[in-house]
Formats: C-alpha cells, structure tokens, sequence
C-alpha cells in the first residue's frame, strides 16, 4: 500500500498523511529520490508556472493561465497532454469521464485553479485522476496568489 506524502515548496518539508503534529513542529531531512521521485521534472514544471504567474500575476481565469502555461513547455520543449480524458471506473464499470489539465511527460498530473481559497476537494480530486491513470506524482497549481510557490501543492502517492 502506497503512502501519501504531501511537500510544501515554501518551507521544505514533509510530512507523511499519518501523522497529525502541527507542520512546523519537527523538521525533517528533504526526501529522497526514492521518496520523490521526477523531482526534476517537477521543478521544471514549477519553473514555468513561475514564469507565467511572474508575467501575467494573480486574478485571471484559470483558461488563460492553461492556455500560456501551454505556450511556456512548448518554449522549454516540455512533452505534454493538455485537457486529457480519463475515464473513471467503480468496480470494473466506466462509470464516467473527466479532463485532466495536463499530463506532463506521460508522467506527472497537473491541476491548474485560480481560486481564492485552495479546497480540501482539489486534493481529493486529483488523487482520485493519479489513480484512476496509474500515476505517482501530481500537482496543484493556484494562480490566484501573490506568490505562486505559495500556491503550489505536490501529492505523491
């Protein structure tokens, strides 16, 4: 049974899903390879999220951020999906559809929102598609923030 392991990129640490002290109340060593894995392509994914958010700043909808965030791997030669259907499945029965945003290097989900405030179901939507699609690694990434890393979330599963 995989372990979710969440990463903040504002203050370097981990925390597994299982335990319940307060974030900054331990420090942990930054993980390894093994515990997180396509770092690197996670950091180029961020990179360019950076980029745009630098370019265009907070407060657009979340079609405009898809749309340059697109035009920014295609500048880096980044491999992409964009808008991928996945069908979701209860007990051997497709039970219906959805639209990833995109699927980076036939590896790494990304969900892109401009909202407010992040939701718990954002989390919960996207590891539902890292399940759904086989996947290890994903990310949420909010716009609709001064500064993006702190809109950023990674879920590894």
């Amino acid at each position: 049974m995989r372990q979710l392991l969440y990463l903040n990129i504002h203050d370097n640490y981990f925390m597994m899903k299982e335990e319940k002290l307060p974030q900054r109340a331990q420090s942990y060593n930054l993980p390894s390879q093994e515990e997180f894995p396509l770092k690197d392509i996670t950091e180029d994914i961020i990179s360019c999220a950076i980029e745009v958010h630098k370019t265009l700043g907070p407060g657009l909808l979340e079609s405009i951020y898809e749309e340059a965030l697109a035009h920014e791997f295609i500048l880096r030669k980044i491999k992409y999906d964009k808008q991928l259907g996945i069908s979701l499945n209860y007990k051997g029965k497709d039970i219906g559809k959805h639209r990833i945003d995109f699927l980076i290097k036939d590896e790494i989900i990304v969900e892109l929102k401009s909202v407010e405030t992040m939701n718990k179901i954002y989390e919960a939507q996207l590891l539902t598609y890292l399940r759904a699609m086989n996947k290890r690694i994903g990310l949420i990434i909010n716009f609709n923030v001064e500064r993006l890393k702190d809109g950023i979330k990674r879920l590894i599963i």
